[in-house]
């Protein structure tokens, strides 16, 4: 089984020790998970700007995101589907990474409920599909 993160999760899942970081390990333990680039340099960004982090200490996190994770190369969608469309990054990295699920906490995907018939989950609901298969 393959889930694609969303940086939103990613930041929750190092900064917070609670539902996100949760799912961060039960994946690592019953699924793959799946970024891509552009993924990654907002996770250090956001660790950087939000989280106060040094970078170095971003990177660390991001280093070790690598090491856990399959790390996609998107492909830009063809035309924009979300209504930010910088959320079609996440789209489009979950259509290359082939994905199972996409894990977010962005309500501008998470209305989608759905894209290409790839569910787009939030972490709790993510835990429990994973607890279905």
């Amino acid at each position: 089984m393959r889930i694609l993160f969303d940086t939103n999760v990613l930041f929750a899942a190092f900064i917070t020790h609670g539902t996100c970081a949760g799912l961060y390990e039960e994946c690592l333990q019953r699924a793959q998970i799946v970024v891509s680039e552009e993924i990654l340099s907002e996770l250090q960004e956001n660790l950087i700007s939000k989280a106060k982090l040094s970078r170095n200490e971003s990177l660390e996190v991001v280093q070790a995101v690598r090491a856990d994770a399959d790390v996609i190369q998107a492909i830009p969608l063809p035309k924009s589907v979300c209504r930010d469309p910088d959320d079609d990054l996440i789209l489009a990295a979950a259509l290359a990474g082939k994905v199972d699920a996409i894990v977010t906490g962005d309500q501008d995907l998470l209305v989608l409920k759905s894209f290409e018939s790839i569910p787009i989950l939030n972490p709790r609901d993510c835990l429990a599909f994973l607890a279905e298969r």
